[in-house]
């Protein structure tokens, strides 16, 4: 399993985001392969990803740059809370 953590740059919220989805799915349980992009990798980055986390800000851009894909991407509100990307992931990949 694959998911992909966006920011716009891709270095600072997207690395945060990476870092916080690892912990939650060692809490959940599950394993996947965890990788950050900016917005303009993320066409590429997401080609083989089941889910793409991002804010609710980027995500018409997400859905946009990604065209048709699987990938669902699930828009997270705070990047800090462990426990939100928990039950956000549970919810997407249960």
């Amino acid at each position: 399993m694959k998911i992909i953590a966006v920011c716009g740059v891709g270095i600072g919220t997207s690395a945060i985001l990476k870092v916080n989805a690892e912990r939650a799915l060692e809490r959940l349980e599950l394993a996947a392969d965890v990788d950050a992009s900016d917005l303009a990798g993320i066409a590429a980055a997401a080609s083989d990803a089941q889910v793409i986390l991002t804010s609710s800000e980027l995500a018409p851009a997400v859905r946009e740059a990604i065209g048709r894909s699987f990938a669902e991407v699930v828009e997270v509100t705070n990047y800090f809370d462990v426990d939100e990307i928990s039950r956000l992931l549970e919810r997407s990949l249960g």
